[in-house]
């Protein structure tokens, strides 16, 4: 452990994620002295940023010990433990701990386990192959990132709830906006309020859809959502609108970033690419290598609830805890030349880019499921493909990936 003075930054400054290079040199520095780091930061509550791999998934195993409350994101100020818990005007199972988060999760969890998702395979794959072929229309050009990534987890994920087509580009940018409300190009207005604003404009994209199938239930996701129950009780309608805010934005936000970021990755090393059309059997350790190496999840926060020894470190009850998943997944400790963008990558698995434990990403499976269709359709039909300028990534502490892809490619005739 030792004190990370200013630049502990890195962890709550927006615009460092932006920087994909330098925010991981920085991290690497940090993990150097030990996998925790203390950060004080001016006018900020202090936390512990948890950079290891074995550290992050030790807290996330002690959920009970480790929680969610009062405040699942990174904010200036966070209440004492002891403290009411902050009002919500939405909860959703990020925010969730105990017996409520289970009972919650319940609700949803069959529709999203492997067999489950394995039926919307053809359907998945439909979409893979209309947004590939949207990009072999463009005649050779296009962005990457906002023409094919965004868009195909967004038809899929939104298709599966059964909100209408045409809805589909104000939830893209209430998306956008959600996550990025620290990156100028989606900022709308002031941070927190943004927040809000885009929540009731996420109900009120919802609202239709949730009264109607309420009254004409259907056999897709929002049905099961919409008539809820928890303990035989209907669901409130604000934990009922959590739920589809939950699922529809990071449901397709983090997958689209792993997807576009997969792709730069797959162009900044050209032999991983050409290894990779060379033998598809690669493809599903490939999609695994480049959610390690996205991480488009960059943290969660945790309150200890009592002391506990982590590592060589006394965590004390009170404490505030950042799990980094990107440092974690680039942990020299864990991972064999963590620098190195290996489709083959033997260690693989000990990525925690869907975390770990009780709070594991419900949605992990249909989103292997979404980048395997993608690369499956797409890499064999590529002549070639070359970068065509700057590829920025969004300024969030929370989701982050490519927002602008720019490249010139042909497709095989």
């Amino acid at each position: 452990m030792t004190q990370a003075d200013d630049r502990g930054r890195i962890f709550a400054d927006a615009a460092a994620y932006a920087d994909f290079g330098g925010w991981h040199a920085q991290a690497a520095a940090l993990r150097l002295e030990g996998p925790l780091t203390r950060v004080e930061l001016p006018h900020r509550t202090p936390f512990w940023a948890v950079l290891g791999q074995p550290e992050v998934m030790e807290v996330e195993k002690n959920a009970e010990v480790f929680t969610n409350e009062p405040m699942s994101t990174l904010v200036p100020h966070r209440p004492s433990i002891d403290e009411p818990k902050p009002a919500a005007m939405i909860n959703t199972l990020v925010q969730m701990d105990g017996d409520d988060h289970k009972k919650h999760r319940a609700l949803v969890n069959e529709w999203f386990k492997p067999g489950e998702i394995r039926k919307l395979a053809e359907r998945v794959e439909q979409q893979a192959r209309r947004s590939v072929d949207e990009m072999a229309a463009k005649g050779g050009a296009c962005d990457f990132a906002a023409d094919v990534a965004m868009n195909y987890p967004l038809r899929v994920i939104l298709e599966i709830l059964g909100l209408p087509e045409e809805d589909f580009p104000p939830m893209l940018r209430l998306t956008q906006e959600l996550f990025g409300a620290d990156d100028p190009d989606f900022e709308r207005i002031g941070e927190n309020e943004q927040m809000m604003a885009v929540i009731m404009d996420v109900i009120g994209l919802f609202t239709g859809l949730n009264a109607e199938r309420r009254e004409h239930p259907t056999s897709d996701l929002a049905t099961v959502i919409a008539n809820g129950r928890i303990d035989g009780a209907p669901l409130e309608d604000m934990d009922t609108y959590g739920y589809y805010l939950i699922v529809a934005t990071a449901g397709h936000d983090t997958t689209s970033s792993a997807i576009a970021g997969g792709m730069q990755a797959l162009l900044e090393h050209p032999e991983q690419l050409a290894r990779l059309q060379a033998d598809p059997s690669l493809l599903d350790n490939a999609c695994d290598e480049m959610v390690r190496w996205v991480s488009p999840v960059k943290h969660f926060m945790r309150s200890a609830r009592e002391d506990y020894r982590l590592g060589d470190t006394t965590i004390a009850r009170g404490d505030w805890l950042l799990l980094s998943y990107p440092s974690a997944n680039r942990d020299e400790r864990v991972f064999a030349d963590p620098f190195t963008f290996d489709v083959a990558r033997a260690d693989v698995d000990a990525h925690v880019g869907f975390g770990f434990g009780r709070h594991y990403c419900l949605g992990a499976h249909l989103a292997r499921l979404e980048m395997r269709a993608m690369f499956r359709e797409l890499l064999p039909r590529l002549e070639w493909i070359e970068s065509a300028g700057e590829t920025p990534y969004v300024a969030s502490t929370i989701v982050s990936g490519p927002k602008r892809m720019p490249v010139t490619y042909a497709f095989k005739r």
